[in-house]
């Protein structure tokens, strides 16, 4: 048989009867199972690998971006004290003292922080493995339409992330460590101030990827433009119940996450929008 001869003979035919080439054949349910182990085990070595140099940099890591807003020189103190000529100054005279009261409370929560950051380090490429996965089992029209998703996701994650760390963080922070019930002493334990820097961050950064949800969701027509002004009412009162719900019971906090949901809801109309008209340009 010639170099260049393709032998089919071992190929598989599909439901007309023709040959398929190997590529071009069904996964098994245990195939695709294969290769999702595949992608999940990649995602887990950049996780791990990211956690691991954050973990060796844990004094920079703890003192710096975990327990930055506790810190009395934390950067958005300032910035919101110059921003508002003076008027919204609320760094701590000193910084807030932090305990650790567990006898391996240090050191566990080192070892879990360090793998949740690592997963921050790593969402680009986390995401990147998901989606290529996921991308083969689109139609061609589905793949056209999200196409770009990882880079955008990624960079609406980062901004929800610093959202909540520079924002979110230092008022829920300033007000919790502040409020005193019968004048006992407020000293906050390691364990929950690392807890409420993850509610601060995270449900942001899931939040400011409503955009490209409402993209997806008005692309293939489940989602209008005009039934999202219609019920925008309605939004804003879910909205402010969100925030409320994420953030401490502090006025001034909920106002700062509520504003820019709503304008992630208007920017989210816009797109919609745009994904109504190529799905209308699709059908005809």
């Amino acid at each position: 048989m010639a170099l260049d001869q393709v032998d089919v003979d071992d190929w598989e035919l599909d439901e007309n009867g023709r040959p398929m080439p190997p590529e071009d054949k069904e996964m098994s349910f245990i195939d695709h199972l294969e290769e999702l182990r595949w992608h999940v085990m990649r995602s887990l070595i950049a996780i791990i690998l990211g956690g691991i140099v954050l973990f060796i940099f844990n004094d920079w890591y703890f003192g710096r971006i975990l327990l930055g807003p506790t810190k009395s020189d934390f950067v958005s103190y300032k910035w919101f004290c110059d921003l508002t000529g003076g008027s919204l100054c609320m760094a701590p005279e000193k910084d807030v003292i932090v305990q650790a009261i567990g006898m391996g409370e240090a050191f566990i929560t080192a070892v879990k922080m360090s793998f949740v950051g690592g997963f921050v380090v790593a969402f680009p490429y986390v995401f990147y493995e998901f989606w290529s996965f996921v991308k083969p089992g689109l139609y061609k029209e589905e793949q056209s339409a999200t196409r770009g998703v990882i880079f955008v996701c990624s960079v609406l994650f980062f901004i929800g992330i610093s959202f909540g760390f520079f924002v979110i963080a230092p008022f829920g922070t300033f007000f919790l460590t502040n409020f005193t019930v019968g004048g006992a002493e407020n000293i906050p334990t390691l364990d929950s101030v690392i807890s409420y820097m993850m509610m601060f961050t995270l449900p942001a950064a899931l939040i400011y990827e409503l955009p490209v949800l409402i993209h997806f969701l008005a692309r293939f027509g489940l989602v209008t433009a005009g039934s999202m002004r219609k019920y925008r009412k309605h939004s804003f009162i879910g909205i402010l119940i969100l925030a409320s719900i994420l953030t401490p019971p502090d006025v001034v906090t909920q106002v700062l996450i509520a504003l820019p949901l709503y304008l992630l809801y208007e920017i989210s109309v816009f797109v919609a929008k745009r994904a109504e008209r190529k799905y209308q340009a699709d059908l005809d």
